[in-house]
């Protein structure tokens, strides 16, 4: 017997008669004698609409009530699928973040994890009962309903996992697993086998939408085995998906790119002509930390007569946020600019493999690919293992098929024998 804890994202559960597929697909493997623990987000658009509604009547509305509109998502999805399974003749359970103990921070909208209580549902599993928890949310110290942001219940199924020690977490999207970019945009992209936490990581981080970032590193500190399905697939095809492994792929030595991630969702502003001093970067970003909002590449140039520019990309969800930080702190003296800028209209495209660590030319590669199609590039960024590139936003499909095509990515990596 298993302990299985599987994850349904708002596609899998978008209408009356995608729940009852999961209802059976979750009554296959309990059936097969596993115990089983079903996460759901809340119905496809579901969240988008509660949302929309908040803001029909403010601009800028409390975060507390924005978190008390978005997780009745998940209350809905979780009350119809228990039912679904009761029809089957299942005896299911139903549980809020709140019920489940779920204990979290307070930062409203981007809470973290810090606390499961598992008693209750290693008591009710025992007992022969399917578990289904609302993904997204938890309670903070002083019963606040907190959520954890897009995409958050794959990070409260890895969460879950970790906390019941589960034999595996499986996270069923409408994907049968991760593939080497977006087949939408590249048709013959290629799915994963494998890939490893260090790359998922970087994939995640970098735009793939498979699997929400917090949840990868959530899986790799707590040493989650993680499973990427379609929840479309028969449940008896016993489809493989992709897993995600601590392992190195033994053909490594061929496979140099894993894939290839994007996102449009980046804005880049600049600061132009600030004093080059030291502490200029922390009087910049300290106050945009302060507020909450993730930078991401950044860029000084260097200095000519004792001014340089300065630049940086965030969320275009925070663009408007950061602005007013930065003219804020401007307007304060804190720090001295010629002007600032902005443009809303890029993209940033990863090239990302272990391989990289043992071959040299994948940058050079990279560029001499988008070179080839006119493509400017305006900001790069590199670690171990991938690079990212700022490009304007209407190259990236474009860009994306390129380097598709340049890495060899639709053909599968020849075994060492």
């Amino acid at each position: 017997m298993a302990l299985i804890v599987q994850k349904y994202g708002g596609s899998s559960v978008g209408t009356i008669e995608r729940i009852q597929n999961v209802a059976r697909r979750v009554a296959h493997h309990h059936s097969q004698g596993n115990q089983v623990v079903v996460v759901v987000s809340a119905m496809q658009g579901e969240t988008n609409r509660l949302l929309g509604l908040a803001h029909g009547l403010s601009k800028n509305p409390d975060p507390r009530e924005l978190d008390v509109i978005a997780s009745t998502g998940e209350q809905v999805t979780i009350g119809l699928l228990s039912i679904a399974l009761q029809e089957q003749g299942y005896q299911a359970k139903s549980y809020t973040g709140g019920q489940v103990r779920v204990l979290t921070d307070s930062a409203f909208t981007k809470a973290r994890i810090l606390n499961i209580d598992r008693d209750r549902i290693i008591d009710d599993l025992n007992s022969g009962k399917i578990i289904v928890v609302a993904g997204f949310q938890g309670n903070d110290e002083n019963g606040n309903i907190t959520t954890l942001g897009r995409g958050g219940s794959d990070t409260s199924a890895v969460a879950l996992a970790a906390a019941l020690k589960a034999d595996e977490c499986q996270i069923y999207t409408d994907v049968d697993g991760v593939y080497t970019t977006d087949p939408r945009i590249v048709s013959d992209a290629r799915r994963l086998d494998t890939i490893t936490f260090e790359e998922m990581l970087e994939m995640a981080s970098l735009g793939s939408k498979v699997l929400q970032i917090r949840s990868v590193e959530f899986a790799g500190k707590y040493k989650v085995k993680l499973r990427v399905l379609s929840s479309l697939d028969d449940p008896e095809s016993n489809a493989p998906g992709t897993l995600i492994t601590f392992e190195e792929k033994h053909n490594v030595e061929q496979e140099i790119i894993s894939g290839i991630a994007f996102t449009r969702d980046e804005a880049k502003i600049s600061i132009m002509g600030v004093e080059d001093r030291p502490g200029i970067a922390y009087a910049i970003l300290g106050p945009v930390a302060e507020a909450n909002i993730d930078v991401d590449m950044i860029v000084q140039n260097i200095s000519e007569s004792g001014h340089t520019d300065f630049s940086f990309t965030v969320n275009t969800g925070e663009y408007e946020k950061t602005l007013a930080v930065l003219e804020r702190e401007r307007a304060a003296g804190k720090y001295v600019a010629r002007e600032i800028n902005s443009d809303k209209t890029i993209c940033k495209v990863s090239v990302v493999g272990i391989g990289m660590r043992t071959h040299a030319g994948v940058a050079a590669k990279m560029f001499r690919a988008l070179a080839s199609e006119g493509i400017n590039i305006q900001v790069i960024s590199t670690s171990e293992i991938k690079i990212s590139v700022i490009i304007d936003e209407k190259y990236l499909e474009l860009a994306v098929r390129v380097l598709h095509q340049a890495f060899e990515l639709d053909q599968a990596p020849a075994e060492i024998s």
